[in-house]
């Protein structure tokens, strides 16, 4: 925590590679306020609630599916030191997933995508994310993005960390700031005493519904 506090995340080359520590010079942000972009067609899935979303409710089995091959990627940078670290801080109340499932055999909730990260005051740094398009859980993963944006809205985080911008972060309105620019952004959030709140799905979707 000390490390993040400090702009550092921690990622391996592969799945057989140490962890090391990384913190680059420019780091993408994904807005809380008005700048995050949300497509018609990913409001209308966040409305249809054909996701059932939850918080913290597998936080172990979403940090191994992102560690997962998928498309497109072969390996992971996700080692088992990484979803050891995580798991014990998900457990001391830093580390936090957010789940979408479907209805599974026997009535049994099926986990088709999620994604992860750490609370530091009003900062959230996000990790990782995943989807299980053959079982269903196509968009799976940004309808988590999407309920994460309003709960951390609700809750006064100022500061949502998406780390490397890309093709991904973009589609959302991610914008690009320097090293120094982060860090002092850092240090104003992490400074502000928010506590956890406690999850509600329906917020996304009555936001996202037309007056």
């Amino acid at each position: 925590m000390r490390l993040y506090a400090q702009g550092w995340f921690p990622m391996a080359e592969s799945r057989q590679t140490p962890a090391q520590w990384v913190q680059p010079n420019h780091r993408a942000l994904i807005p809380l306020d008005d700048g995050f972009r949300v497509s018609r067609s990913l409001r209308a899935r966040v409305r249809s609630g054909k996701f059932v979303v939850r918080c913290d409710a597998d936080f172990e089995r979403v940090i191994r599916a992102c560690a997962m091959p998928a498309p497109g990627r072969h390996d992971s940078w996700i080692n088992d030191d990484i979803v050891a670290w995580y798991t014990l801080l998900h457990r001391a109340g830093h580390a936090h997933s957010i789940e979408a499932y479907l209805p599974g055999d026997g009535g049994t909730p099926r986990l088709v995508g999620g994604l992860y990260g750490v609370a530091l005051g009003g900062a959230f740094c996000g990790e990782s994310m995943f989807s299980l398009p053959a079982l269903g859980g196509t968009d799976a993963s940004k309808v988590c993005l999407v309920h994460l944006v309003h709960h951390l809205r609700r809750a006064g985080f100022t500061l949502l960390d998406a780390q490397i911008q890309n093709s991904h972060t973009d589609q959302f309105g991610a914008v690009q700031v320097a090293r120094t620019r982060y860090l002092k952004m850092l240090g104003e959030a992490r400074a502000k005493a928010i506590a956890w709140p406690e999850f509600d799905a329906e917020l996304a979707v009555r936001a996202l519904t037309p007056a």
